[in-house]
């Protein structure tokens, strides 16, 4: 099969003079920096893309994908509420809960955390953060929930793993909790304290959960807290949690006042938010590193032209149209654009999976949330950034490629 002349000739530019074998110098550095630009950019987005979803998976494990909450501050018919939404699309379960600020202590040390009472048979179905038990068993806990509890012992708790580090626990021993909403008493308002037994620790890995979260049976937050036989709210869990949105819209109708849902998009939305705007600013920031490397191309191409001006004369003296002059050089820019990209693409693929396989860069976990720098690969991030770097690369061949065309043939060959 023969390629057309502007094929043969851009593949001839792209190497070195004849005493010189392999590609140009020039051309190698042109690749080369489209190939580090492309390898950055999928690095970074990978990075910023398992860092949304790791958080994103932490996030929605700790928590519900909706909650059912009351203006009025607790839920009193909590049952009623949930037979309600028994058979509403997308729920899957539910689970009650009740929600209050605590100070956890034990011997000198204490520190402030919120204490959310369940019941951990529901709560299983609901969330995930009791499958991340790391001390203890959960079946004791279940066990005692089904009032099989032994009257004398203290009720239990569940501590984050960072937590119990802090005030220096382990599962089986005994704190106590301060709830700053205490009793009347004969020196005005004092402190309500009680003791509880841990019964387990958890570990999800987000230290904001480990650090300031507990879990109790919901009778003793009732009793702990003043709530009586109410409740803070109901969580949700769906079967998808992009439909969110269309639950939350579809529960606030069926409740009503003063009921009302909130979804996981609204109660992290400046998180997730702020996530999004930061990958598209870093796509906007590192896509100039390709911008930079198609300066290369321009130049490589420059020299390329002012090179050969003689052969290009030629080529017009032969019934070579501008347009197929145009098109050499467009097509040597753009192999040097696709060349580098898949080098990039290339080397960002194998440097995601060192990354993620072999956690080569650590985190400090209270700063970032995760110990490990997360990867996801999506490809839809490889389209994005190989369609641009080759836009890129195409549109640096212009201005060069335009110059040769309008070259003068009279004047390369007036002495030869």
């Amino acid at each position: 099969m023969n390629l057309p002349y502007q094929l043969f000739i851009a593949l001839r530019y792209l190497k070195s003079k004849k005493k010189h074998k392999g590609i140009s110098f020039n051309t190698l550095i042109s690749i080369s920096g489209v190939a580090v630009g492309v390898m950055a950019l999928l690095v970074v987005l990978s990075v910023m893309s398992g860092f949304h979803e790791d958080l994103q998976k932490k996030i929605l494990g700790a928590n519900a994908h909706a909650v059912v909450l009351s203006y009025k501050g607790g839920i009193e018919d909590y049952r009623s509420v949930m037979e309600k939404l028994r058979n509403e699309p997308h729920i899957v379960s539910m689970s009650p809960f009740v929600l209050g600020q605590v100070m956890v202590s034990s011997g000198r040390r204490a520190h402030g955390v919120f204490l959310r009472g369940i019941d951990p048979s529901s709560e299983l179905k609901t969330t995930d953060i009791l499958r991340h038990i790391k001390e203890g068993s959960i079946e004791e806990i279940i066990t005692e929930n089904r009032g099989q509890k032994t009257e004398d012992r203290p009720p239990w708790i569940v501590l984050g793993k960072e937590l119990a580090s802090m005030v220096g626990i382990i599962a089986g021993d005994t704190v106590n909790l301060i709830s700053p909403v205490g009793e009347i008493g004969p020196l005005g308002m004092l402190p309500r304290v009680k003791q509880f037994r841990v019964a387990a620790v958890f570990e999800m890995g987000m230290f904001e959960y480990d650090t300031n979260l507990a879990f109790t049976d919901i009778k003793s937050a009732q009793e702990f807290f003043g709530y009586g036989s109410a409740v803070s709210g109901i969580q949700l869990r769906l079967d998808d949690i992009y439909k969110a949105s269309l639950v939350r819209d579809s529960v606030n109708k069926k409740i009503g006042f003063p009921y009302y849902a909130r979804d996981w998009m609204q109660m992290n939305r400046n998180l997730f938010s702020a996530l999004k705007l930061e990958k598209f600013a870093m796509f906007i920031i590192l896509i100039l590193i390709v911008l930079v490397a198609s300066f290369n191309i321009v130049s490589t191409l420059m020299m390329n032209v002012m090179e050969k001006q003689k052969e290009i004369a030629i080529l017009k003296a032969m019934g070579a149209k501008n347009q197929g002059i145009m098109m050499v050089f467009m097509i040597q820019g753009l192999l040097i654009g696709i060349i580098g990209t898949m080098i990039g693409v290339t080397g960002g693929y194998i440097l995601g999976k060192i990354i993620n396989n072999y956690e080569i860069i650590k985190l400090p976990a209270d700063v970032y949330y995760l110990s490990k720098l997360p990867v996801k690969m999506k490809l839809i991030d490889f389209i994005a950034v190989s369609f641009s770097a080759i836009a890129i690369s195409f549109l640096s061949t212009l201005y060069p490629s335009y110059y040769a065309a309008k070259l003068n043939p009279v004047e390369p060959l007036r002495y030869e």
